[in-house]
């Protein structure tokens, strides 16, 4: 996993609630014991604060907002925020009072490594430098491709019409890393709250296991696209309506 701030992957292990409980985490009596609760600190007026991060899965966005929000432009800076706050409220509705500290954005992109060399540059030297983000990026590289044709009953490497070689990049390694990341971020016990922006039902045992032990995940999406995952999810915001506050001025 490429990026600018590189850090150790920590691995869930049980030796962790050992060290966890020695620590910030506390346990909730009457409950099993291996599942740490972790309490949010005082702010300065007394009101309890919340630890966020953000996890994003930049093409499941992306795509999504070309398809949905005609010409206008996603301004990627008013993610996080504007996602925060949506999350606050769903706590404030479930009767929980405090507010979130966003500590981290992590986006997690793929990038065609033949074609996408302005796409790697905005990664890397816009996104990656704004306030609270973290990107990672990985590396698509073009293979050959055939494609049968049920008409002929043949298989095609190149466009009969106009000769051009079928190509595809295939995304690999983004799904693991965005996993990896909330496991070990969770073990550590760095949020008391992800939201994870993305619509992929892979991410639901990742999801599970960070609820068992006592945090939420509110889950990020489009309307009528990813249900499953949002079921699985402690809450679910939708991006649809948040369209126009995300988009550019």
């Amino acid at each position: 996993m490429t990026g600018c701030h590189p850090r150790e992957t920590v691995i869930p292990s049980p030796s962790l609630h050992t060290c966890l409980r020695n620590s910030q985490v506390n346990f909730v009596p009457g409950e099993r014991e291996d599942v740490p609760r972790i309490f949010a600190t005082l702010g300065n007026g007394g009101e309890l604060v919340f630890r966020a991060r953000v996890f994003v899965d930049f093409w499941n966005f992306q795509l999504n907002w070309n398809k949905r929000a005609g010409q206008v432009r996603a301004d990627w800076t008013k993610v996080p925020q504007v996602l925060i706050l949506e999350t606050e409220k769903k706590l404030a509705a479930a009767g929980i009072s405090g507010t979130l500290s966003l500590d981290e954005t992590l986006v997690y992109a793929s990038y065609n490594a033949t074609r996408d060399t302005r796409l790697k540059d905005w990664l890397d030297n816009f996104l990656d430098r704004q306030p609270s983000f973290r990107v990672s990026t990985r590396a698509r590289r073009e293979k050959d491709r055939t494609i049968h044709c049920p008409e002929c009953n043949k298989d095609h490497k190149e466009c009969p019409s106009c000769g051009q070689e079928f190509r595809w990049a295939p995304e690999k390694g983004v799904d693991t890393a965005v996993v990896t990341d909330l496991l070990s971020l969770a073990s550590e016990g760095a949020f008391d709250v992800a939201v994870l922006l993305s619509s992929d039902a892979d991410y639901i045992p990742a999801v599970e296991w960070v609820q068992d032990r006592g945090l939420k995940v509110v889950n990020a999406t489009w309307r009528n696209d990813g249900r499953d995952l949002a079921r699985s999810c402690w809450a679910s915001v939708e991006i649809d309506q948040l369209i126009p506050l995300i988009s550019r001025d």
